[in-house]
């Protein structure tokens, strides 16, 4: 049981330290301890037969039937379209083996019984709206009173952010938060982003891992409801070989219409989709990234992240750093496990078609970067193909523009040119050209069947379930799916292309840096869509105009994808609108459960929101402290102790100090500090003192 914090504790930023050793692993070599592990059950190895057994099928099978069509002599454009066609068949058909392996998803249950586990609910933020965040927390705080736990509970904001305003706004709305809270808010903001979220989380297992059993891992826009906390922690204190169970986290929250379809597509087909990687991942799942909980020790014993050799993109820290932390804790004999019947788990979704196309660089990144890591030493093969998985998911773009653009050149090749029928001087027979059009048809029936039967199969399935009377009925929501998959239609061919060009900009060496993530999005004006899809409209504009000069049959099956592209500018910039999202809701489309039954946990966060501090923004976050004594103490109250450091390291504050001696009041001593006198000033209270005694 976590001790309740004594008066002098709740008053400081954070607790006592209790350290414990996270030692960096040497993926060369295998890890020092291994737990021994039971093989996996038959029905997860039936599972796997059906999602990746199906998959090695339908590829042999898409394989064999583009031969056929081809003929006994393809020439080397049809071979190429061949060598594309079959890797963009499977993945199709992998997603459909996936769900059908669902059938097989464990059936999990909540043990009763005694738990005295102790508890730590951790949210790494980075340049956050600290008032949406510790709203979630707030929040959670007096579910988990509720819930009964929060005698064993503790919440941990740790803040990499940079920002010095940001770094005020985020003092004092913990203050005011930790009033508001039955259950200790700490708060710890690190002097440096070493190794960025992992670096932020493995600093705090090495300061305080010790204090507790578990921890649950937050983004700084989800949250978990006490209920599912104490269903999880009951979940992994019965098995002690359970290293992280990771939720299915349900889109809440979005307003413009792309924020409502992502929305809309995981509430309805995202349950089946993790019940299929549930059964075949079984007890060697993956983790990405937050909403789950994780066993303290065997975090610190495993998932010590060694840096990749080289620059960045693909050396340096880890970036996806949650899928090798997965592995990490696999090959060391822990399990780690989707657990997919819970549904207290919630996180935002990105408002606009280029934040998400901001969040997908850095994801690229990452998961190209896995690349160098199927070396792992001791790693277990489904680690490995979630690895694979990931990969893929960014080069099926390319893949697929390579498809389409092999398959013009061809089209091109065959209707410019003149067949030559005896190639041999002395040849008997002709050589006649060989396309069976009809077959290929049938194959591109089945792509788009393989693609569009898990819609269908959900939305059929969401009509014999409540599912469908929370969103609206029967009617609306298959008139749902459908604006779905219109509106997804359009937008594929532009994200293929912003991929692509994102997968190009890695291999040429290009890092995405590290930029705090756009959570609330605007509308952008027509000018930012313009700039950003102007190359998409001439593309798309250019194919259209050769293909109606040379082959206008073409232009049926191109069509959606030229749709996308022509119109990008105008798709993008009204599904980021949210008027129009507001106006779909009123109409019964892209409409969720949890929008008509708010959870509970998401209404206490409202009005926790709405009670805290508003977020200043710039200057006027650091001149409150001085306007305003009772913030100027919250805010030393969250100041840590400065460390003992060499004179070196201490300049930007022996710096800021002489500006400020010489300054002749708060404002102009503002003007004269760069950004890292700055930092110094409101991290240091000496010379905050200093500051604040000045003039106006």
């Amino acid at each position: 049981m976590i001790a309740a914090p004594s008066s002098a504790e709740a008053g400081g930023p954070v607790p006592p330290e209790s350290p414990i050793a996270m030692p960096v692993q040497d993926f060369r070599t295998l890890p020092a301890t291994r737990r021994l592990r039971r093989t996996e059950s038959a029905r997860v190895w039936l599972a796997r037969l059906i999602t990746f057994g199906g998959t090695a099928a339908i590829a042999v099978i898409g394989f064999m039937q583009m031969l056929e069509a081809f003929g006994d002599k393809p020439t080397p454009m049809q071979l190429a379209l061949l060598a594309l066609f079959v890797p963009t068949f499977a993945w199709v058909g992998f997603s459909f083996c996936g769900l059908l392996a669902g059938l097989f998803a464990p059936r999990l249950t909540t043990p009763d019984g005694p738990n005295d586990a102790r508890i730590v609910v951790v949210m790494p933020v980075y340049h956050e709206n600290a008032a949406q965040s510790l709203g979630l927390l707030t929040a959670l705080a007096k579910g988990l009173e509720q819930t009964g736990i929060a005698n064993r509970a503790e919440i941990f904001v740790l803040s990499d952010s940079r920002d010095p305003a940001v770094a005020v706004n985020e003092s004092l709305i913990v203050a005011a938060a930790r009033d508001a809270s039955p259950v200790p808010i700490w708060y710890r903001r690190r002097e440096t982003n070493e190794d960025r979220k992992s670096g932020n989380l493995a600093e705090f297992i090495r300061r305080w891992g010790g204090r507790y059993d578990q921890m649950v891992v937050l983004d700084a826009d989800s949250v978990l409801s006490a209920e599912t906390i104490r269903d999880l922690s009951a979940r992994m204190n019965a098995d002690p070989d359970l290293g992280l169970i990771q939720t299915m986290p349900i889109l809440v929250g979005g307003e413009t219409i792309f924020a409502r379809l992502t929305q809309f597509a995981g509430r309805v087909y995202g349950p089946m989709i993790a019940r299929g990687v549930s059964a075949w991942s079984g007890d060697t799942g993956n983790y990405w990234g937050h909403n789950a909980i994780i066993r303290v020790a065997a975090f610190a014993q495993a998932c010590g992240l060694p840096r990749l050799s080289g620059k960045p993109p693909f050396g340096g820290t880890i970036l996806s750093h949650d899928f090798v932390e997965a592995a990490a804790l696999c090959r060391a004999g822990w399990k780690v496990r989707l657990d997919h019947d819970l549904r207290g788990s919630y996180e935002g979704c990105p408002p606009t078609l280029l934040d998400m196309a901001a969040r997908e660089r850095r994801w690229a990144q990452g998961n190209l970067q896995h690349a160098r890591l199927f070396g792992i030493k001791g790693a277990r093969a489904i680690s490995l193909v979630h690895f694979a998985i990931g990969i893929l998911g960014f080069l099926m773009s390319p893949i697929w523009l390579a498809l389409l653009l092999v398959g013009l050149v061809l089209s091109a090749t065959v209707l410019l040119s003149t067949p030559e029928y005896f190639p041999n001087a002395y040849q008997l027979f002709p050589d006649w050209p060989v396309f069976d059009a009809r077959r290929m048809l049938y194959l591109f029936i089945a792509a788009m069947a393989l693609l569009l039967l898990p819609r269908l199969i959900a939305t059929l399935r969401a009509w014999s379930r409540p599912l469908a009377r929370n969103s609206g009925g029967p009617v609306r929501i298959f008139a749902s799916a459908l604006f779905e998959i219109l509106l997804s239609a359009l937008i594929a061919p532009v994200q293929m292309l912003i991929q692509t060009r994102q997968i190009f900009e890695i291999l040429r060496g290009r890092d995405s840096g590290w930029n705090a993530q756009e959570r609330a999005g605007s509308m952008p004006g027509w000018e930012v869509v313009i700039a950003r899809h102007w190359i998409h409209v001439l593309l798309g504009v250019a194919t259209l105009l050769v293909l109606a000069q040379f082959s206008p049959t073409q232009l049926i099956w191109l069509s959606p994808i030229l749709a996308g592209l022509i119109l990008s500018p105008l798709t993008s910039r009204l599904s980021a609108s949210p008027v129009f999202g507001r106006w779909a809701r009123m109409n019964g489309l892209l409409v969720t459960p949890e929008e008509r039954d708010y959870p509970p946990i998401l209404t206490e966060a409202s009005a926790a929101i709405r009670a805290l501090p508003r977020p200043l923004p710039g200057r006027a976050a650091i001149m409150q402290l001085a306007q305003h004594p009772d913030r100027m103490a919250h805010h030393l109250a969250m100041l840590t102790s400065l460390p003992d450091r060499p004179v070196a390291e201490r300049l930007p504050q022996i710096t800021a100090g002489a500006k400020i001696a010489n300054a002749a009041g708060r404002e102009q001593a503002l003007d004269l500090l760069n950004p890292e006198e700055t930092e110094a000033l409101i991290s240091d209270a000496a010379l905050l003192r200093r500051w604040s005694a000045l003039p106006e």
